[in-house]
């Protein structure tokens, strides 16, 4: 479990990051990083950093679909992290 909240605050940071890159690059009129990147990586372990992003740098906010991939993608990831983890035996 330990591992897991490690790998969330890592692929959030990441998300976070990317946000704010993709932002700055909206602003200049460059290169963007592709929606579907920022959607997998909020959806697969970094919702957080994401919904983050969103707000803090005022970027696709406008954009349902971001907005419920990753309120889905924190919904799977918190239940996850409170799984019964024990239940599944390690042999």
């Amino acid at each position: 479990m330990k591992y897991y909240a490690i790998f969330l605050c890592i692929v959030s940071l990441a998300a976070f990051v990317m946000y704010g890159i993709d932002k700055r690059k909206a602003q200049k009129h460059r290169w963007r990083i592709p929606e579907a990147t920022l959607l997998l990586t909020g959806f697969f372990g970094g919702a957080a950093g994401a919904l983050l992003g969103m707000h803090v740098f005022h970027h696709k906010t406008k954009k349902w679909y971001f907005h419920a991939v990753n309120l889905l993608g924190i919904a799977w990831q918190i239940a996850a992290f409170f799984l019964p983890w024990q239940t599944f035996p390690v042999q």
